[in-house]
């Protein structure tokens, strides 16, 4: 069992080198590739970066009164 075990092994690690790699692309064509792959930032991603408050701690929320206080107050950390 052992050698048709170490056979299959060798065969599928045979077949993983044997494949062909790609050929690296010039570098003078991978700069504008680069440039024009780049998509717009979004308006929610320019705000989100602005005044984003995820990292901070909401826990005061917590101490509202009532659960829709709670609610409008953690809002502000999404």
């Amino acid at each position: 069992m052992k050698p048709l075990a170490f056979l299959v092994l060798a065969l599928f690690a045979a077949a993983a080198i044997a494949q062909d790699k790609p050929a690296p692309a010039p570098e003078a064509s991978k700069e504008p590739a680069k440039e024009a792959a780049k998509p717009a930032p979004s308006k929610s991603a320019t705000a989100a970066k602005k005044g984003s408050r995820r990292t901070e701690d909401a826990r005061h929320c917590l101490e509202k009164t009532s659960n829709t206080e709670v609610i409008k107050c953690a809002e502000e950390y999404l």
